[in-house]
């Protein structure tokens, strides 16, 4: 069975400004069929949003929309879309973490991975009362998560 995964905006954002880095290898991972990706609406809107950013486009100026469009619909084309994604987990510390949480613990996704490196999403992974809710949920940066879908496929009793 091939996991699934829920990847948090800046992955998407550090994919699409170097080719050379862990968060494209992660998302290489779903070109191969290696990886599922879950996203939703509220996460697609995000992402667009956040890569039509004047500060960020100064910044990375080869994100021009063209680029940008393109890949959304690339995304779009290799991601299972969860339309319907329950209001289930309420996080005080950082309200807008909420829908990449919410689509990583909703039955219709099964996500085992939240891919972040936001520091409030990684610190769920060490919290007690978290893991012990959403036990078969991993929160992981890129770098681990390449690390954790390269054991997953190694075959046993080698």
């Amino acid at each position: 069975m091939i996991p699934r995964a829920v990847f948090d905006c800046m992955v998407f954002v550090q994919a699409l400004a170097s080719d050379s880095g862990p968060a494209f290898a992660c998302l290489q991972l779903v070109r191969d069929g290696k990886v599922e990706l879950c996203v939703s609406p509220a996460i697609l809107a995000e992402i667009r949003d956040v890569l039509a950013r004047p500060k960020l486009r100064r910044k990375l100026p080869s994100l021009i929309p063209e680029r940008v469009s393109a890949f959304l619909l690339d995304v779009a084309s290799i991601a299972v879309l969860i339309l319907d994604v329950p209001d289930a987990f309420h996080y005080d510390r950082d309200p807008k973490d909420e829908p990449y949480v919410n689509l990583a613990i909703a039955i219709v996704a099964g996500a085992r991975h939240l891919v972040s490196r936001d520091r409030d999403l990684l610190d769920l992974a060490e919290d007690k009362n978290f893991r012990q809710e959403f036990p078969g949920l991993k929160i992981l940066d890129p770098l681990a998560f390449l690390r954790d879908i390269a054991a997953f496929e190694e075959p046993s009793g080698s």
